[in-house]
């Protein structure tokens, strides 16, 4: 057994090159081989969101508060709220973030297929993320 205690890894900022807008990383948990699962939190400032992505493996996002924005490529943006869960299949493009008005955060689950669990591509632009 093993127990990661509250605030005791650090938080960290979203990397500019994936990420629009303030966003914050806590981890949570990153499995050893042979599992190859990792939990994430992940705080939305009003208007921030990732660029688009997609995971070899499939993504779960768990809302845990806030109010948010997840969209699969040539689909529409559909709001997400806390205690919704969304779940992206493997290598489907997608984006997620805050609302405009509103922050977010959820909890991100993937797992690693080759030591890799995300694949980043082009940022979403301010039309793609307001709908236009």
């Amino acid at each position: 057994m093993e127990i990661r205690r509250a605030g005791s890894q650090p938080s960290g900022a979203g990397p500019e090159e994936y990420f629009t807008g303030r966003v914050r990383i806590d981890p949570l948990f990153q499995a050893d081989p042979p599992a190859r699962v990792a939990m994430a939190l992940v705080t939305f400032e009003p208007g921030a969101r990732t660029a688009w992505h997609t995971h070899p493996l499939g993504q779960t996002l768990i809302v845990v508060s806030g109010v948010g924005r997840a969209q699969r490529e040539g689909r529409p943006i559909e709001e997400i709220r806390p205690g919704d869960v969304v779940w992206f299949a493997p290598g489907e493009k997608h984006w997620h973030g805050a609302s405009p008005g509103v922050a977010m955060s959820h909890i991100a689950i993937q797992e690693r297929l080759d030591g890799k669990a995300v694949d980043w591509l082009e940022k979403v632009t301010d039309a793609q993320y307001l709908g236009k």
